[in-house]
Protein backbone atom coordinates (compact mmCIF):
# COMPACT_ATOMS: atom_id res chain seq x y z
CA UNK A 1 0.00 0.00 0.00
CA UNK A 2 0.90 3.45 -0.72
CA UNK A 3 0.93 5.38 1.86
CA UNK A 4 2.20 8.80 0.41
CA UNK A 5 -1.56 9.14 -1.26
CA UNK A 6 -3.76 11.87 -1.26
CA UNK A 7 -6.67 11.53 0.54
CA UNK A 8 -9.09 14.68 -0.66
CA UNK A 9 -10.29 16.25 -3.69
CA UNK A 10 -8.37 18.73 -4.88
CA UNK A 11 -10.20 21.83 -3.77
CA UNK A 12 -11.09 20.88 -0.49
CA UNK A 13 -9.43 23.49 1.18
CA UNK A 14 -10.09 26.22 -1.78
CA UNK A 15 -11.42 29.79 0.25
CA UNK A 16 -9.35 28.87 3.35
CA UNK A 17 -6.91 31.00 5.19
CA UNK A 18 -4.26 28.67 7.43
CA UNK A 19 -1.45 29.86 10.00
CA UNK A 20 1.21 27.10 10.69
CA UNK A 21 3.18 27.98 13.25
CA UNK A 22 6.76 25.76 13.21
CA UNK A 23 5.59 25.19 9.38
CA UNK A 24 9.08 25.91 7.47
CA UNK A 25 10.26 22.59 8.38
CA UNK A 26 9.30 18.93 8.82
CA UNK A 27 6.26 17.64 9.66
CA UNK A 28 5.15 21.45 9.15
CA UNK A 29 6.39 21.16 5.86
CA UNK A 30 4.14 18.19 4.91
CA UNK A 31 1.01 19.86 6.07
CA UNK A 32 1.48 23.01 4.50
CA UNK A 33 2.57 21.75 1.40
CA UNK A 34 -1.13 19.21 1.06
CA UNK A 35 -3.01 22.34 2.70
CA UNK A 36 -1.17 24.46 -0.39
CA UNK A 37 -2.24 21.47 -2.93
CA UNK A 38 -6.16 21.58 -1.60
CA UNK A 39 -6.50 25.46 -2.06
CA UNK A 40 -5.22 26.67 0.98
CA UNK A 41 -3.27 30.34 0.91
CA UNK A 42 -0.91 29.87 4.28
CA UNK A 43 1.26 31.97 6.09
CA UNK A 44 3.97 29.94 7.87
CA UNK A 45 5.87 31.25 10.82
CA UNK A 46 9.22 30.28 12.67
CA UNK A 47 12.00 32.23 14.28
CA UNK A 48 14.11 31.19 11.32
CA UNK A 49 13.25 34.25 8.41
CA UNK A 50 15.77 32.83 5.84
CA UNK A 51 14.34 29.27 6.46
CA UNK A 52 10.96 30.16 5.94
CA UNK A 53 12.06 32.01 2.73
CA UNK A 54 13.20 28.87 0.83
CA UNK A 55 9.94 26.57 2.41
CA UNK A 56 7.60 29.55 0.68
CA UNK A 57 9.19 29.65 -2.48
CA UNK A 58 9.94 25.91 -2.73
CA UNK A 59 6.12 24.94 -1.68
CA UNK A 60 4.99 27.61 -4.06
CA UNK A 61 7.22 26.23 -7.03
CA UNK A 62 6.05 22.94 -6.31
CA UNK A 63 2.07 23.50 -5.54
CA UNK A 64 0.85 26.76 -7.31
CA UNK A 65 -0.26 27.94 -4.45
CA UNK A 66 0.21 31.19 -2.22
CA UNK A 67 2.42 30.63 1.27
CA UNK A 68 3.72 33.95 3.12
CA UNK A 69 6.62 33.59 5.17
CA UNK A 70 6.72 35.45 8.65
CA UNK A 71 8.97 35.25 11.26
CA UNK A 72 7.51 35.02 14.97
CA UNK A 73 8.25 34.14 17.82
CA UNK A 74 5.57 32.15 19.82
CA UNK A 75 6.72 32.72 23.37
CA UNK A 76 6.10 36.80 22.31
CA UNK A 77 2.49 37.81 22.26
CA UNK A 78 3.64 40.74 20.67
CA UNK A 79 5.12 39.22 18.06
CA UNK A 80 2.26 36.90 17.74
CA UNK A 81 -0.29 39.66 17.27
CA UNK A 82 2.14 41.28 14.57
CA UNK A 83 2.55 37.82 12.77
CA UNK A 84 -1.37 38.33 13.16
CA UNK A 85 -1.97 41.09 11.88
CA UNK A 86 0.41 40.52 9.20
CA UNK A 87 -1.31 37.73 7.96
CA UNK A 88 -4.53 39.52 7.50
CA UNK A 89 -3.34 42.37 5.69
CA UNK A 90 -2.23 39.87 3.54
CA UNK A 91 -5.25 37.64 3.02
CA UNK A 92 -8.06 39.50 4.15
CA UNK A 93 -8.85 36.85 6.74
CA UNK A 94 -7.77 33.87 8.58
CA UNK A 95 -9.73 30.94 9.05
CA UNK A 96 -7.37 27.99 10.93
CA UNK A 97 -4.81 28.26 13.59
CA UNK A 98 -2.56 25.11 13.36
CA UNK A 99 -0.07 25.08 16.50
CA UNK A 100 2.62 22.91 15.26
CA UNK A 101 5.68 24.65 17.06
CA UNK A 102 7.55 22.74 19.70
CA UNK A 103 10.55 22.04 21.36
CA UNK A 104 12.10 18.72 22.82
CA UNK A 105 15.35 17.02 24.10
CA UNK A 106 15.20 13.51 25.73
CA UNK A 107 17.56 13.66 29.22
CA UNK A 108 17.42 12.93 32.74
CA UNK A 109 14.81 15.35 34.31
CA UNK A 110 17.62 15.95 37.52
CA UNK A 111 20.30 16.74 34.75
CA UNK A 112 17.88 19.55 33.80
CA UNK A 113 18.20 23.58 34.52
CA UNK A 114 15.44 25.53 35.21
CA UNK A 115 15.43 27.22 32.28
CA UNK A 116 16.14 24.29 30.27
CA UNK A 117 12.54 23.42 31.47
CA UNK A 118 11.09 26.51 31.02
CA UNK A 119 12.21 26.63 27.09
CA UNK A 120 10.48 24.00 26.23
CA UNK A 121 7.05 25.02 28.46
CA UNK A 122 7.77 28.21 26.77
CA UNK A 123 7.63 27.09 22.87
CA UNK A 124 4.92 24.35 23.40
CA UNK A 125 2.51 25.55 26.41
CA UNK A 126 3.24 29.43 26.46
CA UNK A 127 3.30 29.75 22.35
CA UNK A 128 0.46 27.66 21.66
CA UNK A 129 -1.49 30.03 24.64
CA UNK A 130 -0.28 33.26 22.73
CA UNK A 131 -1.77 32.15 18.94
CA UNK A 132 -4.79 30.64 20.34
CA UNK A 133 -5.68 33.75 22.59
CA UNK A 134 -4.23 36.27 20.17
CA UNK A 135 -6.57 33.96 17.30
CA UNK A 136 -9.11 33.68 19.25
CA UNK A 137 -9.80 37.10 20.48
CA UNK A 138 -9.40 38.62 17.03
CA UNK A 139 -12.42 36.06 15.44
CA UNK A 140 -14.73 37.14 18.82
CA UNK A 141 -13.98 40.18 18.49
CA UNK A 142 -15.00 40.32 15.16
CA UNK A 143 -17.97 38.00 15.06
CA UNK A 144 -15.84 35.73 12.42
CA UNK A 145 -17.55 32.09 12.53
CA UNK A 146 -16.30 28.66 11.44
CA UNK A 147 -12.76 29.50 12.62
CA UNK A 148 -10.59 26.59 13.73
CA UNK A 149 -7.75 25.74 15.83
CA UNK A 150 -5.65 22.26 15.59
CA UNK A 151 -2.91 21.37 18.10
CA UNK A 152 0.01 19.05 17.57
CA UNK A 153 0.42 16.79 21.03
CA UNK A 154 1.73 13.53 21.39
CA UNK A 155 0.36 10.58 23.33
CA UNK A 156 2.14 11.23 26.20
CA UNK A 157 0.19 14.31 27.11
CA UNK A 158 -2.32 11.69 29.09
CA UNK A 159 0.01 9.15 30.03
CA UNK A 160 3.39 11.07 31.01
CA UNK A 161 7.02 9.80 29.91
CA UNK A 162 9.94 10.24 31.92
CA UNK A 163 12.91 11.32 29.99
CA UNK A 164 10.75 14.04 27.98
CA UNK A 165 8.52 15.54 31.26
CA UNK A 166 8.97 19.24 30.21
CA UNK A 167 7.26 18.22 26.92
CA UNK A 168 5.13 15.97 28.52
CA UNK A 169 3.73 18.92 30.64
CA UNK A 170 3.60 20.94 27.94
CA UNK A 171 1.82 18.66 25.76
CA UNK A 172 -0.88 17.35 28.60
CA UNK A 173 -1.41 21.39 29.32
CA UNK A 174 -2.22 22.03 25.53
CA UNK A 175 -4.52 19.48 25.55
CA UNK A 176 -6.52 20.52 28.53
CA UNK A 177 -6.87 23.95 26.05
CA UNK A 178 -8.18 22.00 23.07
CA UNK A 179 -10.44 20.61 24.84
CA UNK A 180 -11.62 23.57 27.17
CA UNK A 181 -12.14 25.43 24.15
CA UNK A 182 -13.90 23.25 22.37
CA UNK A 183 -16.58 24.08 24.72
CA UNK A 184 -16.11 27.66 25.95
CA UNK A 185 -15.74 28.96 22.55
CA UNK A 186 -18.18 26.99 20.25
CA UNK A 187 -20.32 29.38 20.79
CA UNK A 188 -18.41 31.82 18.57
CA UNK A 189 -17.91 29.59 15.96
CA UNK A 190 -14.84 28.20 16.95
CA UNK A 191 -13.67 24.32 16.92
CA UNK A 192 -10.98 23.06 18.80
CA UNK A 193 -9.20 19.85 18.06
CA UNK A 194 -5.86 18.12 18.39
CA UNK A 195 -3.79 15.46 16.65
CA UNK A 196 -1.26 12.94 18.69
CA UNK A 197 1.01 11.61 16.13
CA UNK A 198 3.34 8.33 16.93
CA UNK A 199 6.96 8.21 15.66
CA UNK A 200 7.32 10.25 12.39
CA UNK A 201 10.41 10.72 12.01
CA UNK A 202 11.94 14.31 10.61
CA UNK A 203 15.79 15.11 10.25
CA UNK A 204 16.50 17.68 12.32
CA UNK A 205 13.98 16.82 15.31
CA UNK A 206 15.18 13.21 15.32
CA UNK A 207 18.68 14.06 14.68
CA UNK A 208 18.93 16.10 17.75
CA UNK A 209 16.56 13.66 19.93
CA UNK A 210 18.56 10.26 19.15
CA UNK A 211 22.23 11.38 17.44
CA UNK A 212 24.54 9.04 16.32
CA UNK A 213 23.84 5.48 16.25
CA UNK A 214 21.06 5.85 18.79
CA UNK A 215 18.40 6.15 16.03
CA UNK A 216 19.67 2.44 15.30
CA UNK A 217 19.32 0.88 19.07
CA UNK A 218 16.18 2.64 19.89
CA UNK A 219 14.01 1.22 16.64
CA UNK A 220 11.27 3.05 17.42
CA UNK A 221 8.94 0.98 14.66
CA UNK A 222 9.95 -1.91 16.52
CA UNK A 223 7.63 -0.50 19.44
CA UNK A 224 4.81 0.16 17.12
CA UNK A 225 2.11 -2.90 16.63
CA UNK A 226 2.05 -2.12 12.89
CA UNK A 227 6.02 -1.96 12.68
CA UNK A 228 6.45 0.90 11.19
CA UNK A 229 6.75 4.27 11.32
CA UNK A 230 4.17 7.17 10.02
CA UNK A 231 4.50 8.71 6.23
CA UNK A 232 4.56 12.62 6.85
CA UNK A 233 1.53 12.08 3.70
CA UNK A 234 -0.51 10.55 6.66
CA UNK A 235 -0.22 13.06 9.05
CA UNK A 236 -0.83 15.55 6.48
CA UNK A 237 -4.14 13.87 5.48
CA UNK A 238 -5.61 13.50 8.99
CA UNK A 239 -4.89 17.82 9.49
CA UNK A 240 -6.53 18.70 6.40
CA UNK A 241 -9.54 16.56 7.12
CA UNK A 242 -9.72 18.09 10.44
CA UNK A 243 -9.27 21.66 9.59
CA UNK A 244 -11.83 21.30 6.42
CA UNK A 245 -15.58 21.83 6.66
CA UNK A 246 -16.31 17.62 6.09
CA UNK A 247 -15.16 17.75 10.24
CA UNK A 248 -17.64 20.80 11.02
CA UNK A 249 -19.27 18.37 13.56
CA UNK A 250 -15.64 17.12 15.16
CA UNK A 251 -15.11 19.18 18.27
CA UNK A 252 -13.17 18.38 21.19
CA UNK A 253 -11.33 15.74 20.03
CA UNK A 254 -7.60 14.38 20.15
CA UNK A 255 -6.94 11.57 17.63
CA UNK A 256 -4.38 9.54 18.14
CA UNK A 257 -1.97 8.53 14.75
CA UNK A 258 0.37 6.26 16.05
CA UNK A 259 0.21 2.87 14.35
CA UNK A 260 -1.28 1.91 18.03
CA UNK A 261 2.11 2.54 19.61
CA UNK A 262 0.78 3.70 23.08
CA UNK A 263 -1.69 1.06 23.55
CA UNK A 264 1.22 -1.13 23.62
CA UNK A 265 3.15 0.26 25.82
CA UNK A 266 0.29 0.84 28.22
CA UNK A 267 -1.03 -2.82 28.40
CA UNK A 268 0.07 -4.53 31.41
CA UNK A 269 1.03 -7.95 29.60
CA UNK A 270 1.96 -6.61 25.82
CA UNK A 271 5.78 -7.21 26.92
CA UNK A 272 4.82 -11.32 26.88
CA UNK A 273 4.55 -10.87 22.64
CA UNK A 274 8.05 -11.75 22.80
CA UNK A 275 7.21 -15.07 24.26
CA UNK A 276 8.22 -17.64 21.38
CA UNK A 277 5.24 -19.96 20.28
CA UNK A 278 7.21 -23.22 21.19
CA UNK A 279 7.07 -21.68 25.10
CA UNK A 280 3.11 -21.18 24.59
CA UNK A 281 2.54 -24.67 23.78
CA UNK A 282 4.48 -25.65 26.60
CA UNK A 283 2.76 -22.91 29.04
CA UNK A 284 -0.75 -24.60 28.01
CA UNK A 285 0.08 -27.91 28.26
CA UNK A 286 1.30 -27.09 32.10
CA UNK A 287 -2.12 -25.20 32.55
CA UNK A 288 -3.77 -28.19 30.78
CA UNK A 289 -2.62 -30.58 33.09
CA UNK A 290 -3.19 -29.01 35.91
CA UNK A 291 -6.91 -28.78 35.30
CA UNK A 292 -6.84 -32.62 34.51
CA UNK A 293 -5.25 -33.15 37.95
CA UNK A 294 -7.76 -30.82 40.12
Amino acid sequence: MDYSQKMLRDDALKGKTIVITGGGSGLGKAMTSYFMELGAEVAITSRNLEKLENTAKELEAATGGVCLPLQCDVREYEQVEAMLAATVEKFGKVDILLNNAAGNFISPTERLSANAFDTIIDIVLKGSKNCTLAFGKHWIDNKEQNKTILNIVTTYAWTGSAYVVPSATAKAGVLAMTRSLAVEWAKYGIRSNAIAPGPFPTKGAWDRLLPGDLKEKFDLAKKVPLKRVGDHQELANLAAYLVSDFAAYVNGEVITIDGGEWLKGAGQFNLLEAVPEEMWDMLESMIRSKKNNS
